[in-house]
Formats: C-alpha cells, structure tokens, sequence
C-alpha cells in the first residue's frame, strides 16, 4: 500500500521514510504542504497520509480540511503527527479532518499500529465499495444475460429521448423478439433455452455501435436504442441484426438450434417528449406486424413521415420478408 509522507523536517522524515519502507510500505514523501496536496490530487494518489503539522505552504490542517472537501470515491486515511500535544490541539486536528493523532517523538510501534488501523479502515472502505458498484450492476443489469434489465433500458430510452429533443437528433428503436423462441423450451429444455438467450445477445453485441444501447425488455424480447440514427441507418442496422442471428444456428449443450427474429423499427426525430413513449409503441406495432407477416423479417413505422427520405420510401414500397415497411 503506497504512504505519503509530508513533513518539512528532513531527518522526521527520513526516520519514518526507513520505519515504513522496512513495514513494506511504498512511500511517496513531500518537504511541504503544497508538494503533499499537489501529489494528493494525483489519480493514483496514496489513501494513507501521514501529515506534519506545521509545513510550508499548506499546513496539516488546511490540507486535511481540502480533502474532506473533495467529492472522492475512495477515502483517505490522514494521521498527524506534531509536537502539539495540548488537548485543544487534538480537537483542532481532528476537527480538520484528521482521523488519528501522533505526538512528537512518536514511538514506532504505536505508529505501526495506528497505521495498520488505518490500512483495516481503507480496506473495508474498498470491500464497501466495490459490494455496492455490484449491487448497483445487479440492479440495473439482467441476470441471465447481462444486458441492461427493463426498468434500465426504459430510462436509457427515455435519456436518449430527452437529448434528442434537446439538441434536434433522431434516434432509433428496435424491438426484437425471437421467433417460436417456446418451441425452443419445450423441445430442448429451458437451459438450451438460457444458452439460446445468451448467444442472441452476444452476437447483437457484436453487430451494435459502442455508443448503442441492448437491454432485455421480456422474456425472449429486447429492445435496442440507436442514438443519432435516421430511418435509413436504423432499418440497415435492424437487417444487420436479424442476419447475425439467422445466418447460422446457435451452439448449445443441446446442440446447434437455428434461432430466427423479428424486429419492429421505429426512429424519433426530435420531436418526441422523454415521457412520451410513442416511438416505443410504433415499434411494438411494427414487430406485431412482422410476426404476422411471417416472421424473420424487419418492419418499420415512423413517428414522424418527415423523418423518411425518398430514397428509403422508394425501397420499402414492396417488402419481402427480411426488408422493412413503414406504416
């Protein structure tokens, strides 16, 4: 675990820079308070701070009082050590932000175990952290797959439509939905079934932008957020999707199980409010009708007619199963 250091005085320094380094400590050390709060600042900075008192530049206390005013994810353990020892001195320190006090001239071992309270101290503060970045993963992603669950994808959406509004960019949506996905279940068992689902989403990752957005909206159902796509680029991106998927069977502990899917398309073009769900709807009806009309193909509706070019009116004006058609 890496320590800084700060004292003006070179040999306190020095004594402590040899007690730490024979603990196993990586020791980083500064003359002053301003070298200290510069280092501080640094990504990588140490969280376990031994601070003199009385420094140039910035004293322990000012710096103690800058880091507690810091928005940090991860905490900074500081122990002061100073010739002060009166208890109004204590209080101040502590007070500043300080977690614990040494007096001059410090006994090494009662420095050693202060600073192996400090190291429990951070290493739980870490143990904490990374509990809660799992369960905030948890809550917003799905289990079996591992794309964002539905409550997420809704709120992304609903992100993507509030910026669309804003700066005047159209975004598209794409519900996808695997075709006989019950027959699956039923004739090979719910864990083909399961694996089924997974290879799907690894292969729409695979054909998604990194700035896309997939999330498990049902049961064998998702819904896929293109931001800035037009009309044109979100159905050639919905036909790239349904060839990933169709293009060959899908490897499970069963066997290889050809997998098709049908994909409702629909694009707002900025003028769609964030709660408004409108789009989400047109493309729901457009899957419907994809399914009706035979499966593994793409359909299209519009929120918006103007959002469709002429070019891309010309070509869907006769669809065949795999293409799209407006509404």
């Amino acid at each position: 675990m890496k320590v800084l250091i700060a004292d003006d005085d070179n040999v306190n320094r020095r004594i402590l820079e040899k007690f730490l380094e024979k603990w196993g400590y990586q020791v980083l050390t500064a003359s002053d308070g301003s070298a200290a709060w510069e280092m501080l600042q640094a990504e990588d900075a140490p969280r376990l701070v031994i601070l003199d008192w009385m420094m140039p530049g910035l004293d322990g206390a000012q710096i103690c009082r800058e880091i507690r005013q810091r928005n940090d994810a991860f905490y900074t353990y500081i122990v002061m050590v100073t010739a002060k020892f009166q208890k109004q001195d204590i209080l101040d320190g502590l007070e500043a932000g300080a977690d614990d006090y040494l007096t001059k001239p410090f006994d090494s071992s009662e420095l050693r175990a202060r600073l192996r309270s400090g190291r429990r101290i951070l290493e739980l503060h870490e143990e904490l952290l990374r509990s809660r970045q799992q369960l905030q993963y948890q809550a917003n992603h799905d289990a079996m797959t591992g794309v964002w669950n539905h409550g997420a994808i809704l709120e992304i959406l609903r992100a993507e439509l509030a910026r669309s509004q804003r700066e005047k960019l159209s975004v598209g949506i794409v519900l996808l939905d695997l075709d006989n996905f019950k027959k699956v279940n039923d004739c090979y068992g719910h864990l083909a079934g399961d694996s089924v689902l997974r290879e799907v989403v690894r292969r729409l990752h695979a054909h998604l932008r990194s700035y896309d957005f997939i999330g498990r909206y049902g049961g064998e159902e998702f819904l896929v957020v293109l931001p800035n796509s037009r009309p044109d680029t979100a159905v050639k991106q919905a036909e790239r999707l349904r060839l990933a998927i169709a293009a060959t069977p899908l490897d499970t502990p069963e066997g290889s199980i050809p997998i098709t899917v049908s994909l409702g398309v629909a694009v707002s073009c900025g003028t769609t409010a964030a709660e408004d769900y409108s789009p989400l709807k047109a493309a729901d009806v457009a899957l419907y009708r994809a399914k009706k009309l035979g499966r593994n193909r793409v359909e299209a509706a519009w929120e918006n007619p103007a959002c469709l070019n002429p070019q891309l009116a010309a070509a869907t004006a006769n669809p065949v199963a795999g293409t799209a058609t407006t509404a």
